[in-house]
């Protein structure tokens, strides 16, 4: 990754404000091929944990972003692999802690939670948002596709034991798959585990970009705010059904995205290599573009590609 920035954003978040993204994990290097994800299939799965970027140059590159820009609301460990497979993570969360006074947050699927040293490592943050997407064995396997050493049981008895022994708040993310487990029956297997668990929030997520497989279906918001009854008050919908990125910090990326797209045809790799974006950036900007019509997407012999089209009068009356 030593090509490669650490640091991405700050980009809009709606649970999380203007984050700051640290991504220190090779790209789709994970312990989940989660059939939502929307960077798409992971091609290193895996659950070894290994220093995949040098601590320092992380944090020395996390110490120069933070001159260039105004104080985000949260420093987030995330990026496009799963952190808590980096074994220097507790050194990078105190390392940033050194640096800013920003809080400190960690997004992941939770799968190594129920392993002592992980849960210690990122007892250091301020927040952990983990992840919990399946009620069953069966449905865990169908929808998060995990390394064949992580056993449902135990992933999920360790989301119970790092929030009991989790001083800050814990907010748990339950991505609903259209078409999986957006079922009644699904959905109260989830809430046993959840009610188990106690996070302090639960935070609802569906399909709202391009998945890794088309089957995995989107939740329209109506049935997700049925869906949030079962969890109680604690639970809040946080799918990006209307976009965030109307900030005008953002929007300027987003013409640049626009008017490469009317150029040519592009990938997300492509978008991002042409304008120094991290991919993560990339993926949001583009379905910004995608849910306001300026923007298609078309398969080319298996390879995604997304072009712009000049809106005509009649468009730009429209959108007004």
């Amino acid at each position: 990754m030593s090509n490669k920035p650490y640091t991405f954003g700050p980009v809009p978040s709606r649970r999380l404000g203007r984050s700051l993204g640290i991504d220190f994990v090779p790209f789709k290097t994970c312990t989940y091929d989660c059939i939502y994800c929307q960077l798409g299939r992971t091609t290193v799965k895996t659950v070894e944990r290994k220093e995949y970027a040098p601590v320092d140059a992380v944090l020395k590159e996390v110490e120069e972003k933070l001159k260039t820009i105004a104080p985000p609301d949260y420093i987030t460990l995330s990026g496009s692999g799963e952190p808590t497979l980096h074994s220097g993570i507790a050194d990078i969360i105190t390392g940033i802690r050194k640096i800013s006074d920003v809080p400190v947050a960690v997004l992941t699927n939770g799968s190594l939670l129920r392993i002592d040293e992980v849960r210690d490592a990122v007892s250091g943050a301020d927040l952990v948002i983990p992840s919990l997407d399946a009620g069953s064995e069966e449905t865990f396997l169908r929808v998060n596709r995990p390394h064949g050493s992580i056993a449902f049981q135990e992933m999920v008895e360790g989301l119970r034991t790092f929030r009991e022994g989790f001083r800050g708040p814990v907010w748990l993310e339950v991505f609903i798959t259209g078409g999986v487990t957006d079922t009644e029956d699904e959905i109260l297997k989830i809430k046993d585990l959840v009610d188990r668990i106690a996070p302090d929030r639960v935070q609802l997520n569906t399909a709202v970009r391009t998945p890794a497989e088309a089957y995995a279906g989107m939740v329209n918001s109506e049935r997700m705010e049925e869906i949030s009854a079962f969890f109680g008050r604690n639970c809040e919908v946080i799918a990006d059904y209307r976009g965030v990125h109307g900030h005008s910090e953002f929007t300027s990326t987003g013409e640049d995205v626009l008017e490469l797209l009317r150029l040519r045809p592009c990938s997300i790799d492509d978008i991002s290599a042409g304008l120094g974006l991290h991919r993560n950036e990339t993926v949001k900007y583009v379905q910004e573009l995608m849910d306001k019509g300026l923007i298609r997407m078309e398969e080319r012999r298996g390879k995604r590609l997304y072009s712009g089209h000049r809106m005509t009068t009649t468009e730009g009356e429209n959108e007004a």
